[in-house]
């Protein structure tokens, strides 16, 4: 079934009207839009042959930081929008419901038919395609975790449809599901942590036509980098914080208008909003043995002045907590993701390879390992799952998402490498994309920050 088929037309201010939807029923129909959009022929979705024609540079770059949108203050300094958290039926089901299903369906094809077609191109510039970033704003990727009231599309915490769209990303390419999910990951910030004030000035950018770039910075390029200590630093002066240090694996920076970094304020680990036209802001390039389709880069902070009202939720530590686990859970997902892409290429794979007169499936080492990649897939997909629902509900999920880190980190590069190993000679060459999945599966254990659920 064709992605035009299966989806009803509708547009970006279908979202306002007040339909008998759940929320992912809005994710649903803000997905809709792609139907009809004419991004859908030039990016391939009507005919694969066709492919999104786009620049990059494959140098690197130090440059100022994108300054052409001023954000202007709005509201008042009191709690922000809040969703609530998602109901609990007392049952341990982690089956997607029917609208989540019909949600991964829609992403999943959008992945296939439109990501995975330009990774290999992306991989190569360290760049995302112009068009599919674009596309990716008009299915409502950077709305998903933005509250109904404020223009998003969330009645209730949406971790759970979250690590849903990154998990069907990633099955079409780890590098640009970030490079799309950036900008969702800061709207989302806001939403969960931001003030009245933070909320009406930034947000309307997201829920808006031109959708600006932003990112979520909380690496470092320091040997043995502790996230829940930042080396980068805050000091108040005044009524006003200064702010010092190098974050890396920043998702597309060198466009990011907007971006929350974490640095320590007397001892605590904090959340500021930083405006990419500040003085004091730069980026530089930073290419990565992965992930590279999302243009990571470095952002350089040298006494960069922002306002007491830019701190992002609490000042003692919780909120940045809080935001490393739902950062470490979406990237989970995404591993989840490009390992069953892993999965699914080399099993017809080594069904049909033949040596010695038989294919080489029939040899009991090579099926003992592809069923391992399937066991310890499933097991990373029930405890990211399980720590998304716990996440939604507004429960304690510190020990489920750090049980998800700890065996998505080990078991996503393990299958990671166990594909290149069962395509043998093929595995090496960049003509067959596991390759590439096993440099992407590489960041799961040491990128934070960037994404968001």
């Amino acid at each position: 079934m064709s992605l035009t088929n299966s989806l009803r037309p509708g547009g970006r201010n279908g979202l306002a009207r007040k339909e008998s939807r759940d929320p992912i029923g809005y994710a649903v129909a803000a997905l809709n839009v792609v139907a009809q959009s004419d991004l859908i022929d030039r990016l391939g979705l009507r005919k694969k042959t066709e492919q999104a024609v786009f620049t990059s540079t494959r140098g690197g770059f130090s440059v100022v930081t994108k300054a052409g949108r001023t954000f202007a203050k709005r509201g008042a300094q009191k709690p922000g929008v809040r969703v609530p958290s998602a109901g609990a039926s007392g049952v341990f089901d982690l089956t997607p419901t029917e609208d989540e299903q019909m949600l991964v369906d829609v992403v999943g094809e959008f992945a296939t038919e439109v990501v995975r077609p330009a990774a290999t191109e992306a991989d190569e510039a360290c760049e995302a395609p112009v068009a599919l970033l674009k596309s990716s704003l008009e299915i409502g990727l950077p709305i998903l975790g933005v509250p109904e009231k404020l223009g998003g599309i969330s009645e209730e915490r949406s971790a759970v449809a979250g690590a849903l769209v990154a998990e069907a990303l990633a099955r079409g390419d780890m590098g640009l599901a970030v490079a799309t999910l950036a900008p969702g990951a800061v709207a989302t910030a806001i939403s969960l942590w931001g003030t009245d004030a933070q909320q009406a000035t930034y947000l309307p950018a997201f829920t808006g036509d031109d959708v600006p770039a932003a990112a979520l910075a909380l690496s470092e390029p320091t040997a043995l980098f502790d996230v829940l200590q930042p080396g980068a630093t805050a000091v108040r002066r005044g009524d006003r914080y200064v702010l010092n240090g190098v974050k890396a694996g920043v998702p597309r920076g060198g466009d990011a208008e907007l971006f929350v970094v974490g640095a320590s304020l007397e001892g605590k680990p904090v959340l500021f909003l930083v405006e990419a036209g500040t003085a004091g802001v730069r980026v530089e390039a930073d290419p990565s043995m992965g992930v590279r389709a999302a243009t990571l880069s470095k952002l350089h902070l040298t006494d960069v002045e922002v306002p007491a009202d830019a701190v992002l939720g609490e000042t003692d530590g919780s909120t940045y907590v809080e935001c490393v686990r739902l950062s470490r859970l979406a990237w989970c997902a995404l591993a989840v993701g490009t390992a069953q892409a892993v999965l699914d290429y080399v099993t017809p794979y080594v069904k049909e390879r033949e040596a010695f007169g038989e294919p080489i499936a029939h040899r009991q080492s090579v099926a003992f390992m592809v069923a391992n990649i399937a066991i310890e897939l499933q097991a990373m997909r029930l405890v990211t799952y399980k720590a998304a629902s716990r996440a939604a509900q507004g429960k304690d999920f510190a020990r489920e998402v750090a049980l998800a880190r700890n065996l998505c980190a080990s078991k996503g590069m393990q299958i990671g490498l166990d594909g290149v190993q069962l395509l043998g000679g093929h595995g090496f060459v960049k003509e067959h994309p596991v390759e590439r999945w096993y440099r992407d599966l590489r960041a799961l254990g040491v990128m934070e920050g960037g994404v968001l659920v």
